[in-house]
Formats: structure tokens, sequence, C-alpha cells
């Protein structure tokens, strides 16, 4: 028996186990292009929800930057102009109420000029998003209210706005200036928790 022979079948089974392996991975390798597109496929998707959803987010943030952009633009002309209703009001109310009821004549029509002039004033600051506030008669809210002094008042809630300094304004949602007011003390609790107690602190420290 030759040699090489008996070489050759000693070889003959590893060989067998070598093609066999290369057979498995050639099978493997063939499936594996789809797991790899389904993972790419996966991944993309990924991606793509995320991108959408940050283009979502910039979308939603740019329409309330340009919300806020329309609404608020005008706020420092605004502030300025509140010089000038201040001064039309002094001039409104520089008049004793006897003189504005017996008024005649040229009087009569200066006076009712600075009125319309108030008026006019006033809508064009609304058509713009800024509105006066009323708070004569309101439970005190330091968000929008300064309180310059306490009035002692049983006959209203502590804490109510009894007198009005300097009137306030609001644009949009902000305040553009607080009102200076003076606040009731001594009166019944406001019915709020707290509404006194606050009060109570922003006139302190006004004072």
């Amino acid at each position: 028996m030759n040699p090489n022979d008996t070489e050759n079948q000693t070889i003959n089974p590893q060989a067998e186990t070598a093609n066999g392996a290369e057979t498995v991975t050639a099978a493997e390798s063939q499936a594996d292009p789809i797991a790899v597109l389904e993972a790419e496929k996966a991944d993309l998707k990924d991606k793509f929800l995320r991108l959408m959803a940050d283009m979502e987010n910039l979308r939603r943030r740019t329409e309330r930057e340009v919300a806020d952009a329309r609404t608020y633009a005008v706020a420092n002309f605004a502030r300025d102009m509140l010089n000038v209703a201040d001064n039309v009001r002094r001039a409104i109310e520089s008049v004793p109420e006897e003189a504005r009821a017996g008024a005649e004549g040229a009087f009569k029509g200066l006076i009712e000029g600075i009125d319309l002039t108030e008026r006019d004033l006033l809508k064009t600051l609304e058509r713009h998003g800024v509105k006066k506030l009323e708070p004569q008669g309101q439970k005190f809210d330091p968000n929008v209210h300064q309180a310059m002094f306490e009035v002692p008042n049983p006959d209203v809630p502590n804490g109510t706005v009894v007198q009005v300094v300097q009137s306030g304004y609001v644009i949009g949602d902000r305040v553009l200036r607080p009102a200076l007011v003076g606040v009731a003390k001594g009166g019944p609790k406001a019915p709020a928790n707290g509404a006194g107690s606050e009060t109570a602190d922003n006139s302190s420290s006004a004072s």
C-alpha cells in the first residue's frame, strides 16, 4: 500500500469538514444581506421619525416666535406712548367737575377734544394689543399692581384696591407697566388665602 494513499485517506476527512463549514458559511452569508437590510431599514426609520419630530418642534417654535414678535414688537413704542396717555389724563383731571359741568363755548370744546383724544389714543393702543388696567375696586394682584400705600377702610375687604395713583397697562399676557395703587386695610379678610399678607408685604416694600 502506497504511503501517499494513507496520507490522502487521513487528509480527506478534514477536507470534507472544511468543505462542510464553507457550505454552512456560504448559506449564512446568503441570509446575512436580508438581516443587514432589515437592520438598516429599522435604523433609517428611527432616524426619519426623529427628523420628523425635530421638524415639528421647529415648526411650532417658529410659529410661537412669529406670534410673539407680532404681539410684542410694539412694546417699546407703546411704553413710550404711556407718557402721552398720562399727560392727557392729567389734563382731564386738572379741570374740576364744577368747571366741566358749566363749561361753554371754546372751553367746552377744548375739554371735549381732550376727552376724545384720550379715547382715540386708548383705542389705538388696544388695536395693537395694549390694554389699560382698571384695578379700582378689584382685589390686589401683585402680578399687575404695585401697592404704594395702605388706606384704613373697614367697609371693604382687606387688600382691595381703593385708589389708583397711576394707571397700569398690559400687552398680550405681559405687564407693560404695573398700576400704582392704594389698598384697603382693616376690613374683612379677602376671599383668597394669603391675599392680605401679599398686600401687606408689597405695601411694606413700597413704603
